[in-house]
């Protein structure tokens, strides 16, 4: 049996040449950082959102406190046609 010998250390100096940076590449600029924009508009439909979402709080406030003292009334026959809606008039 023949064992063909190699030189192990011409492995190691090609790794250590992999491993050596160059000055080129220590001097390389740093990425600059992300940014964001947010246009007029879309500060404006946010905006519009915000309203509505106040008229909404002050609903579901209201919902609450019928429900609370017991003043809140279920309508079942709008309950039975919005089922019925739902699962049949697609």
């Amino acid at each position: 049996m023949n064992i063909d010998k190699t030189n192990s250390s011409s492995f190691i100096q090609s790794y250590q040449k992999q491993m050596q940076v160059t000055p080129a590449q220590k001097a390389r600029p740093l990425q600059q950082e992300d940014q964001l924009q947010i246009s007029s508009e879309a500060k404006a439909m946010f905006e519009k959102n915000t309203e509505a979402d106040i008229a909404r709080q002050e609903k579901i406030q209201l919902l609450k406190a019928q429900v609370a003292s017991g003043e809140y009334q279920v309508d079942s026959d709008k309950v039975a046609e919005k089922i019925h809606q739902y699962w049949f008039d697609k």
